[in-house]
């Protein structure tokens, strides 16, 4: 009997070592669950910030794209107009012979044609092109003597016809009296461009007596009221002439000369603020990637 209770109080002793084993297991349990639950938080976390990294890639990737394909898109363009102004295209068969042997160092003392030498903003633009007409492709020249060797030339090749504007004869025509404060009146067609200074005179005589306003009822008004005794355009490429005949109709914008320079400028500009905008996003996205 002495031997059952000694077993019994072994196994009273085992038992009670097991729940306290028990209790110490569980304590470690609440802990290892607690730290799985952390655990669990840390890695969701990176899993969100995985994502938006993820997210900003994708987003990054597809600005990076477009402003590529944009950038290339822009290219042909500037290189098509580009070629466009390096061709003459839109100028008469006098004007490409002559600029092309004055590059070739035939002809001298040649600076260009008209339209090349000045700019106006796209605003005015098709008012000052309506207002230079032909004369656009007229060719500015030191000289009469090198306007009398490329008319030889046009001549002897059979370039067509020229008209040359030599610096040293033309002089300066600008409207004393221009009808300031009228309705719609925006200033003479000379104060609305802009040139090198040693063309004054050139654009003085060819400008100076043309008047620019808003609409043609107000060229009209003005006319009617100063006896038509100059010129006026309006911005849409409608004509009173000094003496009161017009011309006018459908013309269309953005397509001449002048238009084609100013796309160009506008064009380079925004290429190169595209450019830096790509550099800058390609550097982003390559940061967002690591």
């Amino acid at each position: 009997m002495s031997q059952d209770v000694e077993r019994i109080r072994a196994l009273e002793e085992q038992i009670a070592q097991l729940r306290t084993r028990i209790e110490e297991i569980g304590g470690e349990y609440d802990a290892l669950s607690q730290r799985v639950r952390q655990l669990q938080n840390v890695v969701n976390g990176h899993r969100m910030k995985m994502s938006g990294r993820e997210s900003r890639v994708s987003q990054l990737r597809d600005e990076v794209t477009k402003l590529t394909v944009d950038g290339r898109s822009m290219d042909g363009r500037i290189s098509m107009l580009a070629e466009m102004e390096k061709d003459y295209e839109g100028f008469n068969r006098a004007v490409k012979t002559v600029m092309r042997e004055a590059e070739r160092g035939t002809l001298r003392g040649i600076h260009g044609p008209v339209a090349n030498l000045v700019r106006a903003d796209d605003r005015c633009a098709l008012a000052i092109e309506t207002a230079l007409g032909a004369a656009a492709q007229n060719i500015v020249v030191d000289g009469p003597e090198d306007g009398r060797a490329a008319i030889e030339l046009l001549k002897r090749r059979d370039g067509g016809r020229g008209t040359f504007l030599p610096l040293e004869s033309i002089r300066g025509n600008v409207l004393k009296n221009p009808p300031r404060g009228e309705r719609g009146y925006l200033g003479l067609a000379i104060d609305l461009v802009s040139f090198d200074g040693a063309y004054t005179n050139i654009f003085e005589n060819l400008l100076g007596r043309t008047a620019v306003t808003e609409t043609l009822a107000d060229a009209v008004a003005i006319a009617r009221r100063h006896g038509n005794q100059f010129r006026i355009v309006s911005l849409d490429g409608q004509m009173i002439h000094a003496g009161g005949s017009m011309t006018g109709g459908s013309a269309a914008r953005g397509t001449g000369i002048l238009s084609r320079a100013n796309e160009l400028s506008r064009l380079r500009e925004e290429r190169k603020t595209l450019g830096a905008k790509l550099e800058e996003r390609s550097g982003t996205l390559a940061a967002a990637e690591r």
